[in-house]
């Protein structure tokens, strides 16, 4: 494609950690308030049992407004949960056998940090989105920062949509959007007193 669409769509990420007897109600104000096109549930834990009561609650929440949840990394909780898809960490590795493993109704995303033959990879692989990031300062991770250009080529070279998230503002936000497809945006509002009235800010900045 030339360009990604006229404006981008928001791609919400749920905290690491997370009170189940407050976040649903947050997350159904955010829902409620800014249209959203998908929810990724990333929590920290490894407590499969904690990992389930998050996703049924949220998915209570995200399928009552007909918005999609994919899960970070559980491949096998996928089906066992009733969600709509995966969001994998390993680049391009596993893209191809999750793909066949979920077959092609699931929704099978995977990022790339800052890596062209990473995203170019997944793509041909059959990922239905590749996520570049982060894209703002941020002293987590290794360093390395997916920086405008990456996302400027993308746009220009390869159709299969494209997430920037990490360190996001508003500032990034409105550089970035007539470039990117989608925006992650997670910590960037759940830190903030009152998280859907900062999501709102966010997507007026990718409005312009």
């Amino acid at each position: 494609m030339s360009d990604a669409q006229d404006h981008p769509q928001i791609y919400l990420i749920s905290p690491s950690e997370f009170d189940l007897s407050t976040f649903p109600a947050q997350l159904a104000a955010c829902l409620d308030s800014t249209e959203v096109a998908c929810v990724r549930l990333a929590l920290g834990s490894t407590d499969e049992g904690r990992i389930a009561k998050a996703a049924d609650a949220l998915r209570e929440v995200t399928h009552e407004r007909d918005v999609a949840l994919v899960i970070d990394s559980h491949i096998q909780l996928v089906e066992r949960l009733g969600l709509d898809g995966v969001h994998l960490n390993d680049g391009a590795r596993s893209v191809r056998q999750v793909r066949k493993d979920l077959g092609d109704d699931a929704i099978v995303g995977c990022y790339c940090t800052n890596s062209r033959h990473d995203g170019m990879t997944a793509a041909e692989l059959g990922a239905d989105y590749v996520s570049f990031g982060p894209v703002g300062d941020t002293p987590l991770g290794d360093g390395r920062k997916a920086e405008l250009e990456l996302f400027e080529w993308w746009s220009m070279m390869i159709e299969v949509p494209v997430v920037a998230e990490g360190a996001l503002n508003a500032d990034l936000i409105r550089a970035l959007s007539p470039h990117t497809d989608f925006f992650g945006i997670g910590d960037e509002i759940w830190t903030a007193e009152n998280p859907a009235g900062q999501l709102g800010e966010l997507r007026r900045a990718m409005l312009g």
